[in-house]
């Protein structure tokens, strides 16, 4: 009998499949998963921008206590900020009833500071905001229907900016009832030159360029094709301008409080150094601590306005 064949299970059977990772079929298995490349709104990429910025995080930091302090601060701090708490000219740190001593008339120096904020804050947002208001309207026009009506508004823009922008503030502060409504309309009225410039120069600049004038051919008319095709492209360097004129504002309050111009019955930092002046010999930390507020407010929004700039220029990105 001759011996029965022998046959091989490792001949017979298939080739086995390669191993695959968890959750990955044979099919795809030796296929590389696609490049995935996330793409960030402009908003997002402009925050990305702008938190690298060391500076402009430390002025936001410095903003975001200082509006904390005004709107928490009298709550905390329940002190009137005209009632005399003390004897006149309290040293700081030597009263535990008076933190930053008094002034020459016993009032707190802290409570004035927190409560006198809410002015200068109020004067410098509301100010800014009549600024770019006068200032986009004017240079929005001029700059995109150009020939005389940019011929007009540009000599009426260089009258009001050759005109001494204190004195100016000043005397319409003397010819109506001096008051933060007052002080804010002359504040604006002083500082709309600049961002009317740069108004008109962006609306001259994004008036010829392609997509405007496919807007155009397909029948926008002039508010459609500047509300809704420039303003959206000339928005960035129109908010950097509108962060540092609120520091400008700011300062032209404090001017105004310093030389008795503002209400006296409305508690400022400027009203503050305005009425101790006479006194700063003898009582630094009156006139002292309300300019250092005033100093590091205006810094931090400076400090912002530029990571704006750097945050919202697509050519400073590529630095």
């Amino acid at each position: 009998m001759s011996p029965s064949p022998v046959t091989s299970n490792t001949a017979a059977s298939p080739a086995a499949p390669a191993e695959s990772s968890p959750g990955q079929t044979p099919a795809d298995a030796g296929t590389k998963a696609p490049l995935v490349i996330e793409v960030l709104s402009p908003s997002r990429e402009a925050w990305s921008v702008f938190r690298k910025n060391k500076a402009a995080m430390l002025g936001l930091i410095m903003l975001s206590c200082v509006i904390l302090v005004m709107l928490l601060g009298p709550s905390i701090y329940p002190v009137a900020p005209f009632d005399i708490s003390g004897a006149p000219f309290t040293e700081p740190f030597v009263n535990p009833a008076l933190p930053l001593g008094s002034d020459y008339l016993g009032r707190d120096i802290l409570a004035g500071m927190a409560v006198g904020g809410r002015a200068t804050l109020l004067v410098g947002l509301t100010a800014a905001a009549i600024t770019v208001s006068i200032g986009l309207t004017v240079g929005a026009l001029a700059g995109f229907f150009g020939g005389w009506v940019d011929e007009a508004l540009s000599r009426l823009t260089e009258v009001f900016q050759v005109m001494p922008s204190l004195l100016f503030a000043m005397v319409l502060m003397t010819l109506f009832d001096p008051s933060l409504t007052t002080a804010i309309i002359a504040i604006g009225m002083v500082t709309w030159t600049g961002t009317a410039r740069l108004a008109r120069a962006e609306f001259m600049r994004l008036r010829k360029l392609e997509y405007v004038n496919a807007a155009r051919a397909l029948g926008a008319g002039p508010i459609r094709l500047m509300l809704r095709e420039i303003l959206p492209n000339a928005a960035p360097p129109l908010i950097v301008s509108a962060t540092l004129i609120i520091g400008v504002a700011i300062l032209f309050e404090a001017g105004l409080s310093f030389l008795g111009l503002s209400d006296p019955n409305v508690m400022s930092w400027g009203l503050m150094i305005g009425a101790n002046r006479k006194y700063v010999l003898d009582a630094w930390w009156a006139v002292t601590f309300p300019g250092l507020a005033i100093f590091a407010t205006v810094l931090a929004v400076s400090l912002v306005g530029d990571g704006l700039n750097d945050a919202l220029n697509p050519k400073m990105h590529q630095r």
